[in-house]
């Protein structure tokens, strides 16, 4: 099991992060597995909206624009949340109920808030020349994990993933951007390995945000 002081002793860089998601993908397989491939599921209407819309039908465009933004918001959503309870249950090593996949209709319009703000912030950001946008998607990446794991409220969660991050921002953003090489290697291997992949990437952003809150929660005695 993974203490508070084994994550604090885990530099907060983006080998670190990716190193722990490795070991615990293998550890924990079968969970994670499941819980990639119910997010899989319940996303998959979101793609087939976005296809309908595409196929000149303007009489039904409005119907499924209206329909793919509910569905994401007021149910995809909350169970991502849920999703990223679970894993960081994996990276922490405790006792790992995959129920709590359920968990974000416990606390459910916390967390169609928090995700509302979190995506309205970063899309206003966007608007701005896109850096912004990024900066703020990088900044905020830790609302979901605050909402699930410290019960905040969403703008507390906000305002904490802000503060949580400063000096991390530019650690996330590498991050992100070793979610291309780790996927083109999974298509690679005969389109499997995205599977894997994906299981990677997730359990590796849970891992930083255990690693920075370890260090929060037992701080340096030299500081």
């Amino acid at each position: 099991m993974e203490t508070i002081e084994s994550l604090h002793d885990l530099r907060s860089t983006a080998g670190s992060a990716y190193s722990l998601g490795w070991k615990k993908m293998f550890k924990y397989f079968l969970y994670a597995f499941l819980v990639i491939v119910f997010l899989g599921i319940i996303s998959a209407p979101v793609g087939w909206t976005y296809e309908i819309e595409h196929i000149h039908l303007p009489v039904m465009f409005n119907f499924f624009s209206i329909f793919t933004i509910a569905y994401f918001f007021f149910l995809v959503a909350p169970l991502k949340y849920g999703a990223k309870k679970v894993l960081l249950n994996i990276i922490r090593g405790g006792e790992i109920d995959i129920k709590e996949l359920f968990y974000g209709f416990k606390d459910y319009l916390n967390i169609v808030l928090a995700n509302l703000l979190m995506t309205a912030l970063i899309g206003i950001g966007m608007i701005f020349l896109i850096v912004p946008g990024i900066i703020l998607a990088c900044r905020l990446a830790f609302v979901p994990y605050l909402v699930v794991d410290k019960k905040l409220d969403a703008v507390k969660a906000v305002e904490e993933s802000w503060r949580m991050t400063r000096g991390h921002g530019w650690t996330i953003f590498l991050m992100a951007l070793m979610v291309i090489p780790i996927g083109i290697a999974g298509l690679a291997v005969l389109g499997v390995g995205v599977i894997f992949s994906i299981i990677w990437v997730n359990i590796a952003f849970a891992a930083i945000y255990a690693i920075v809150i370890a260090k929060k929660e037992i701080p340096d005695s030299n500081l």
